[in-house]
C-alpha cells in the first residue's frame, strides 16, 4: 500500500511545480495530483502540455516522490449531452497525461445529478463505452468514489455499478469523510467491494444525521444540500477503529495496488502539522491493527 498526500491545502501558498518537494518536505513518498487550474482543473479541459507534464515528472524525481494517483472531476455522468461529449474529450487527454506521468491509477467522483439519477446513470455507462477501452488497453486502474451530492451517493450502490462494468480495471474509492452519506456501514461496504477497493481517502467528518437530524440546520428547512468536512483524524465521527480493521480484514493493507490518501482541506492554515500529524496517525493506525 502506497501512503500518499493530498496537497490541495498547499494550492494557495504554492505552485504545481512546488508540491513534490513539499510533500517529500512532510514525510511522504506518494502524492495524489487533486484539480488544478495549471494542470487538470475542475469540470475543463486539461492545461498541461507536454512539456509542463515533463517538469511535473522531473519536479518528482528530483524530490524523490511519486505520484501515487491522479484524481480529475469531470462532468462525464451530467444528463446534459453536450457537457457530457465534452467530458468524454477531456477524459481521454487526463488518460494520455497520466500514462505519460507514469502512473497507474485515476481516481475520480461518478458526478451526475442525484435528482436525474437514472439519466445520469444511462450517461455514465454511454462515456464508458468509449473510455472503458482505453482504459483497458492502457493498463490503468479507474477508481470511482460515490460523493455527496452524485447520483449514486450509497456504497451498496456504487459497488453494483462498477460491477455492472464488467472490468477488473475499474474499483472503487471509499473516503472516509463520506461515510454518513454512504448509508451502508463501513464493514458491509468494504466486505462487499473486496479488492475492488484500492483507494481510501482519510479525513474525519461530523455526522450530519446526529441529534435527530438537528446537528446542522440549513434555512429554509428542506434545502437539498450535502454536509460534511474534511478534518483531521479524531475531529470528527468517524469511527478510526472499525475503518483501519476493516481495510486490514480485507486485504487493503498488504496489496500493492493501494492507495491511502491524506486529505484534509479544513484547516490550510495550519495544513503542514496536519499533514504530519496525519501521517503519524496513519501509521499508528496501521500498525495497531496489524500487530
Amino acid at each position: 500500500m502506497k501512503i500518499a498526500l493530498d496537497p490541495t491545502p498547499f494550492h494557495h501558498s504554492h505552485s504545481l511545480l512546488e508540491f513534490p518537494r513539499v510533500v517529500a518536505d512532510l514525510g511522504y513518498q506518494y502524492m495524489q495530483l487533486t484539480p488544478h487550474a495549471d494542470f487538470i482543473p475542475f469540470f475543463n479541459h486539461p492545461k498541461a502540455d507536454d512539456e509542463l507534464v515533463g517538469q511535473l515528472k522531473r519536479a518528482c524525481r528530483d524530490a524523490g516522490i511519486e505520484i501515487a494517483s491522479v484524481l480529475p472531476v469531470l462532468r462525464w455522468s451530467g444528463p446534459d449531452e453536450d457537457a457530457r461529449e465534452a467530458a468524454v474529450r477531456y477524459w481521454k487527454r487526463v488518460i494520455q497525461i497520466t500514462v505519460d506521468l507514469g502512473v497507474g491509477t485515476i481516481n475520480t467522483e461518478f458526478s451526475g445529478r442525484p435528482e436525474k439519477a437514472e439519466e445520469s446513470e444511462r450517461a455514465f455507462y454511454r462515456s464508458m463505452e468509449e473510455l472503458l477501452p482505453i482504459i483497458e488497453r492502457e493498463g490503468l486502474d479507474l477508481l470511482i468514489d460515490p460523493h455527496p451530492d452524485d447520483f449514486v451517493e450509497e456504497g451498496l450502490a456504487a459497488i453494483r455499478l462498477i460491477r455492472g462494468l464488467n472490468s477488473p480495471n475499474v474499483g472503487l474509492v471509499y473516503v472516509a469523510s463520506h461515510s454518513f452519506h454512504m448509508r451502508n456501514k463501513p464493514l458491509e461496504i468494504m466486505r462487499a467491494a473486496g479488492d475492488r477497493l484500492r483507494l481510501v481517502h482519510v479525513a474525519d467528518t461530523m455526522d450530519h444525521s446526529a441529534s435527530h437530524g438537528l446537528r446542522y440546520i440549513t434555512n429554509p428547512p428542506g434545502n437539498p444540500v450535502r454536509v460534511h468536512q474534511h478534518l483531521k483524524v479524531g475531529d470528527g465521527d468517524v469511527n478510526w477503529n472499525e475503518f483501519f480493521s476493516g481495510l486490514k480484514e480485507i486485504g487493503f493493507l498488504e496489496r500493492e495496488n493501494t492507495v491511502m490518501v491524506s486529505s484534509v482541506f479544513a484547516e490550510n492554515e495550519n495544513a503542514a502539522d496536519v499533514s504530519r500529524y496525519q501521517l503519524k496517525t496513519m501509521e499508528e493506525y496501521i500498525h495497531a491493527v496489524s500487530s
